[in-house]
């Protein structure tokens, strides 16, 4: 069988394709039933993402057009209009974009932690719908444990690289526990609603999310336990935020100083951590002059961009080297699958070849025939049935100058050590 990854993703298509070819959680078992059916696919893996769709399947020979076409006729896209944007990748270099996926180097954001996770549940959906085997099976254990070894020997995800990411990770700095923690999340945009999952997978105690269109606010918050309020109920529940984090498209102010001086004194002064990503600033520039606030805004989180983009870039070279390394670490095992056939069907043959001259060295022995010719017979004719194919085949590399074939026997029968122990004797 062969590897294969059919795909598109945030580099190659348009949104408006990747929504078409997206399974949703409630299709993807009939389309991996559905796509294991098709000629040629023995296994298969769906990865449907905000920013991929991706096919992993371990083929026969010829299957990848039939894939092609299957995957357009499921979405009811158009063959011609879907197909530019696809990519293909077989064999090792579709163990090495597994892996570069698994460890967050094809990511929007370079490093992303999330991808893992949505990996790991694709191939046990597949797994419980019985579509996957030994192939995917290994490969996908294989990938999971290269992005464990790409996070743990380098800084891949270490360093923000993106406002939200910056946001939360200077939070943690300054709260080392954020599961006692309330966060206040102001605006309900894609900026929000990322650094609300990056809280949630930071363990964050509380989310409450604050909008003008309340429904907005209660969506968000519904994903991640918490609960919504509008901009008008700031102030009232501003006491319990141990950390604000401001993003609405307001042309004014939404969090004024004397709002968050009242705030502190119920809070007793307890710190409170502020990040302002909006322009215009959605927070009073005194704020940051109280006691007892970590007021940032977007300049200052900037530069910890910048460093972390570039940390992430020198963490991403170390990365493709471990990749590297393991891929070829896949493919050996791989190549190991062929030589375990090729040696089951070599023994199968000698053993059929020892049945066939034991069974004639029997007869000969119930008529009559003397044991030790019987073995003598048993010995040459055994010798020369397994040796005829090979000896052929030599024969014939010889006459056609094939030196290739001639190394790898001496090689495999040790024939140079065979002469040289014959000469010192």
């Amino acid at each position: 069988m062969k590897l294969l990854v059919l795909g598109l993703n945030h580099k190659t298509a348009p949104i408006d394709i990747r929504e078409r070819v997206a399974f949703g959680p409630d299709i993807i078992a009939g389309a991996l039933r559905d796509l294991t059916k098709c000629a040629g696919v023995r296994e298969g893996v769906i990865l449907s993402t905000c920013n991929r769709t991706e096919l992993y399947c371990a083929t026969q020979d010829g299957a990848e057009d039939t894939i092609r076409h299957w995957l357009s006729g499921f979405h009811g896209v158009e063959h011609e209009r879907m197909n530019p944007f696809l990519y293909a990748h077989a064999e090792r270099d579709a163990v090495i974009h597994l892996l570069r996926v698994s460890s967050g180097l094809d990511s929007l954001v370079l490093g992303e932690p999330q991808i893992l996770g949505q990996v790991k549940a694709a191939y046990q959906t597949a797994t419980d719908c019985a579509a996957t085997g030994k192939l995917l099976g290994r490969l996908f254990q294989h990938a999971f444990s290269v992005a464990k070894t790409v996070r743990t020997e380098t800084a891949i995800g270490s360093s923000p690289v993106s406002v939200a990411f910056a946001a939360v990770n200077l939070a943690r700095q300054i709260f080392s526990d954020l599961s006692q923690q309330t966060a206040l999340l102001i605006g309900a945009g894609e900026t929000i609603e990322l650094a609300a999952r990056h809280l949630h997978h930071n363990g964050v105690g509380r989310i409450i999310v604050a909008n003008r269109t309340v429904e907005r606010a209660h969506d968000l918050a519904a994903q991640f336990d918490g609960f919504a309020i509008s901009l008008s109920e700031i102030a009232n529940h501003l006491p319990e935020a141990d950390i604000v984090i401001a993003s609405t498209a307001s042309p004014l102010p939404v969090l004024g100083k004397g709002t968050v001086e009242r705030a502190l004194k119920k809070r007793k002064h307890r710190p409170i951590f502020m990040v302002d990503i909006a322009v215009p600033r959605d927070i009073e520039p005194e704020v940051g002059e109280l006691d007892d606030v970590y007021l940032y805004t977007i300049d200052d989180l900037q530069g910890v961009i910048d460093e972390g983009l570039r940390s992430r870039q020198a963490a991403a070279e170390q990365a493709e080297e471990i990749i590297a390394f393991h891929s070829g670490e896949f493919m050996a095992w791989l190549r190991s699958l062929d030589a375990a056939g090729l040696i089951q069907d070599y023994r199968q043959r000698a053993e059929e070849l020892r049945d066939e001259v034991l069974n004639r060295a029997q007869r000969q022995l119930d008529a009559g025939k003397s044991p030790s010719e019987v073995l003598s017979f048993l010995a040459h004719t055994l010798t020369n049935k397994l040796l005829h194919a090979p000896s052929s085949r030599l024969r014939q590399a010889a006459r056609d100058g094939d030196a290739e074939i001639l190394d790898a026997a001496n090689e495999l029968f040790q024939l140079d050590q065979t002469r040289a122990s014959a000469t010192a004797s």
